[in-house]
């Protein structure tokens, strides 16, 4: 039997998981890992690489231990991760500066680099497709500004997946589908853009080559099989960033295709045929993981969190519930929801705003239009309606692509942790109108980039031979038009709403849930 080895570095942990040939998952270990915030640095969050090459490791270990296998039998071997994220080097090849997708620190350097010229974000976002909002330049600016010392010795910059394959494998390099994130990319090329650094004030020698997903780098080193009981000369594979590889891992590889991905974040990707910037500059647009595809991407913030943090502060009851029974706590409250009217009895959540990269903000958390009725405004309301309240964001982005594009999509793919829940599946396709699919594999980053491996080692033809290999659909859930057309009116209201609720926030009376560095 043959196997493939993909790496999945998120915000929060760190997995190794072990495909067959057939995407079937034979082993994962998983840690989960602290990045560092300097209390002298609002906003930082350092990548500790030391200790997360250790968790690395540890997971490699963790899963030839459990499944047995021999390591002979792991063909190929690749990453995906967190995008923005980024480690710098010395001209060793020693890490020597790292920061986690989350880093904020560089709002002062974000306000320079606008007070210098008024109009170099929205240049920069026509040839990258990024604003400064999520990219490197800021804050390699910052380093330079701070750290002159870690900024001088600086010889080149990876991604956080490239990282991990660097240490497998010796070599330096990046993928279109992350290295774009960085804002110092031509989309067109897929390449580096040196000119945007020399723009901004950074120096030009940072950027190593750029290899497409499926590119074979070379073989596991002597050094790192000794240390992880992996084979000696295993192919080591370029991978890409996780939002790609999780379109990859639900088969979405063709031009038109959406992908809706339910985490911590809530990401639309629509695959396009060229790299379309949007005029008002309110939607990112990402090379995609396969070479003659890009992404238009608009993002919802938090909807896992929120929900979470619902879960954890109003209902001790259900968690209970569901350690006495083993049941998921929110199968359990989606069960205690699925009768409550849709709307949730006119209950506005004001969470996430729909994506505006150029001016990125989102006003104070709240819930708007409560009753003070039990039966008409209690958990299972509030429950209901936070589920809406994600669906109908999504709703918002995916028109913002429609002016774009001019086309809206005719089915949805949903994948990621929120796509295990049924009336959240179900309310997704009655707020969208369309039929939306859910696959069997909803944790689709490590799926995809195993796949790519498996490109690199030629186990498979080609993308679209191996997405009809592995990829299985667990159900398709169909709109109720009544009930969406109800939902485009909640959606209106909603809208409205939120412009007065984001008012508030500007205005210092409330507190953003987040906004962007370099805003006021």
């Amino acid at each position: 039997m043959e196997y493939i080895l993909a790496f999945d570095a998120g915000t929060g942990s760190i997995r190794a998981v072990l495909f067959d040939l057939f995407g079937n998952q034979i082993g994962v270990s998983q840690f989960e890992w602290n990045h560092l915030a300097d209390e002298r640095i609002p906003g930082s969050m350092d990548f500790d690489w030391e200790t997360n090459w250790g968790l690395v490791v540890q997971c490699i270990q963790n899963v030839l231990k459990d499944t047995g296998i021999n390591a002979r039998n792991i063909k190929a071997i690749s990453a995906t991760a967190m995008r923005e994220g980024i480690v710098l080097y010395d001209d060793q090849g020693k890490e020597i500066w790292a920061c986690a997708n989350v880093d904020a620190r560089a709002s002062e350097e974000v306000k320079a680099l606008k007070d210098l010229n008024s109009g170099i974000e929205k240049e920069i976002y026509n040839v990258s497709g990024q604003m400064f909002a999520l990219g490197a330049l800021p804050r390699l600016l910052w380093i330079k500004n701070h750290l002159p010392e870690i900024y001088e010795k600086a010889a080149a910059m990876t991604m956080i997946n490239d990282w991990l394959l660097f240490k497998l494998s010796g070599k330096l390099q990046v993928d279109p589908s992350n290295g774009c994130t960085t804002g110092i990319f031509d989309l067109r090329k897929r390449d580096w853009e040196k000119k945007t650094a020399s723009l901004c004030g950074i120096k030009e020698n940072l950027f190593p080559p750029v290899n497409e997903a499926g590119t074979v780098l070379g073989a596991l080193t002597d050094e790192t099989a000794v240390l992880t009981g992996l084979c000696p000369g295993t192919l080591i594979v370029s991978g890409g960033g996780d939002a790609q590889m999780a379109s990859i891992g639900v088969g979405a590889v063709l031009e038109g295709q959406t992908m809706v991905s339910g985490g911590s974040f809530w990401q639309q990707e629509v695959n396009v045929s060229e790299p379309i910037v949007d005029k008002g500059g309110r939607i990112r647009v990402n090379c995609h993981a396969e070479p003659n595809l890009w992404q238009l991407e608009t993002i919802v913030f938090f909807p896992g969190l929120v929900m979470r943090w619902f879960r954890d502060a109003f209902c001790d009851m259900e968690k209970a519930e569901a350690a006495a029974t083993g049941v998921d706590p929110y199968e359990i409250l989606e069960e205690k929801a699925k009768d409550v009217p849709i709307g949730a009895n006119g209950i506005i959540p004001i969470f996430s705003d729909t994506m505006n990269f150029g001016s990125w903000r989102h006003a104070a958390p709240s819930f708007i239009n409560l009753t003070l009725d039990p039966q008409k405004t209690g958990k299972k309301e509030l429950f209901k309606s936070l589920q809406e309240n994600a669906a109908l964001i999504t709703l918002g982005n995916l028109k913002l692509i429609e002016e774009a594009t001019g086309t809206y999509p005719e089915e949805v793919i949903f994948a990621g942790g929120a796509s295990k829940g049924k009336l959240w599946s179900q309310t997704l396709a009655d707020v969208l109108g369309v039929p939306v699919k859910v696959p069997v594999v909803k944790e689709a980053a490590a799926l995809g980039t195993a796949l790519y491996a498996g490109i690199g080692a030629g186990l498979y033809e080609n993308i679209e031979k191996a997405v009809e290999q592995v990829v299985k659909w667990e159900r398709t859930y169909q709109p109720n038009l009544e009930n969406h057309r109800v939902y485009l009116e909640i959606f209106k209201k909603w809208r409205r709403v939120y412009k007065e609720q984001l008012i508030l926030a500007d205005r210092g009376l409330t507190t953003n849930m987040w906004k962007a560095p370099g805003l006021d």
